[in-house]
């Protein structure tokens, strides 16, 4: 099924996000997480790639066995890391194969130790490049990702909805934001979209605090404020694990119900491969998603 599709049901989309693990020895563990959270009815599972673009195959054979043999809908991350056309290709010509039908096209982040993203020769620069090359190339349904405070690498929030709209344009089907923590930075951000010209759907992205030292190195790579009246309850519990995660889940499940009931086009939990505390999120959000 096409993700673009199930905007069309005039339902909220549930989807949860997943990553390839770094040894092939965890990758039952991350089937058995996504066989617990398939419980939840997840509209769909997308599957990044690992740090770099780095763990393209293992990202393939993590889509296909979602789709085909644990049967959840999926979608896959296709970046411009380290990639020249034809490597591209050679991904999007997998995907087919395996009966994946939903990218999310991204530019990527700089490979690990790189400061700045430098372009691959015979490649992409931009997202808006990759999203042209995959709409050219295939009956696909594709996904972009927007950012509510900005990119970390242009803070102008204006001109970089002007590149998310060139996305949009060139073929992008829906939105899936970065994290963030004030729903007031959505709210404005998604303002905006429509004032643009944006009318595709806008999901929200949200990234569960599971633990002290995790969130602050989620936030110093993405560039995302955090919150100082959060942080500094969590500072006072760092040490407590079990606390931090509490306050972790009360926080996202809040934020999630206040952008629900603001009528978002849907939610999409960053998991970190974790289980039970997004079906902890999940438990207190569902009765006021709508979902049919």
């Amino acid at each position: 099924m096409f993700i673009k599709n199930l905007f069309e049901k005039g339902k909220q989309v549930v989807s949860f996000e997943v990553f390839p693990p770094k040894r092939d020895d965890d990758l039952d563990k991350l089937y058995d997480t996504i066989n617990e959270l398939k419980s939840l009815n997840p509209d769909y599972v997308s599957v990044t790639y690992g740090a770099g673009g780095s763990n393209r195959g293992k990202a393939v054979e993590i889509v296909s066995t979602v789709k085909n043999k644990i049967g959840i809908e999926v979608m896959a991350h296709l970046t411009c890391v380290n990639s020249t056309v034809e490597d591209i290709k050679i991904v999007l010509d997998q995907l087919k194969n395996a009966k994946i039908k939903n990218i999310l096209a991204l530019r990527g982040d700089p490979p690990m130790g790189s400061v700045n993203f430098t372009k691959t020769i015979g490649g992409f620069g931009y997202a808006s490049e990759l999203v042209k090359y995959i709409s050219d190339n295939g009956d696909w349904s594709i996904g972009v990702a927007g950012y509510p405070e900005g990119h970390i690498e242009n803070r102008d929030l204006s001109r970089d909805v002007d590149f998310l709209k060139k996305k949009i344009d060139n073929g992008g089907d829906f939105v899936i934001t970065q994290l963030f923590f004030d729903n007031a930075d959505f709210y404005k951000f998604r303002d905006l979209c429509v004032k643009k010209g944006i009318n595709v759907p806008i999901v929200p992205g949200i990234f569960p605090i599971l633990n002290y030292k995790g969130i602050k190195k989620s936030t110093e790579l993405s560039g995302a404020k955090f919150p100082a009246k959060l942080n500094e309850i969590l500072e006072k519990n760092q040490d407590n694990p079990d606390e931090v995660e509490k306050i972790g889940v009360e926080y996202s499940s809040n934020q999630a119900i206040d952008l629900i009931n603001n009528g978002v086009d849907g939610i999409h939990l960053y998991t970190m491969n974790k289980s039970r505390q997004i079906k902890s999120i999940y438990d207190n959000i569902k009765n006021v998603l709508k979902r049919i």
